[in-house]
């Protein structure tokens, strides 16, 4: 090689980049930084508020629902203060009269509630439904067929609430 060839290829490129356009640019993405994380935080706690106004709907909702059972409750309750603050009488028929409509009442609430009662007495024994605490034999019923309900069950929108105690029977 050469004097002059090893000369040219020491010498700075002359293709720098300008410091003035290098402190726009650099200017224009800190901007942009600065633009989104401000968009972040702003949707961050919109979100946070959201989250919080649901939770707070949702609590709002359930006690508006207990609020409305408590006082269906309530009025049965007070029937059943009205039915012991009176005299039964002789016969008490008019006091057994009294007590099945606040029975009757009970359950208008619960049937109002969603709860149903398990028909038991007569069905085949279905362990997701009943509970054998006792078990007979019967030549007069199928096997397994529910003879007697000791306990009533029931139901909540088609989803167990308390099986029925039942006795079954065996062949």
């Amino acid at each position: 090689m050469s004097e002059d060839q090893v000369t040219n290829t020491a010498q700075p490129a002359t293709d720098a980049a300008d410091p003035a356009t290098e402190n726009t640019e650099l200017e224009t993405l800190k901007r942009e930084r600065d633009e989104n994380y401000d968009r972040f935080v702003r949707k961050a706690a919109e979100f946070d508020n959201y989250r919080k106004r649901v939770e707070r709907e949702r609590r709002e909702q359930a006690d508006r629902a207990v609020v409305s059972l408590l006082e269906d409750l309530i009025a049965v309750v007070d029937d059943f203060d009205l039915a012991l603050t009176g005299d039964a009488g002789e016969s008490g028929s008019a006091y057994r009269k009294g007590v099945e409509l606040i029975h009757a009442k009970l359950h208008d609430v619960l049937r109002k509630q969603g709860v149903k009662p398990i028909e038991a007495l007569g069905a085949d024994f279905d362990p997701n439904l009943h509970e054998a605490v006792m078990q007979e034999s019967s030549p007069d019923h199928r096997d397994n067929e529910v003879i007697a309900v000791l306990r009533k069950g029931y139901t909540i929108n088609d989803r167990l609430l308390r099986p029925a105690s039942v006795k079954v029977a065996k062949a």
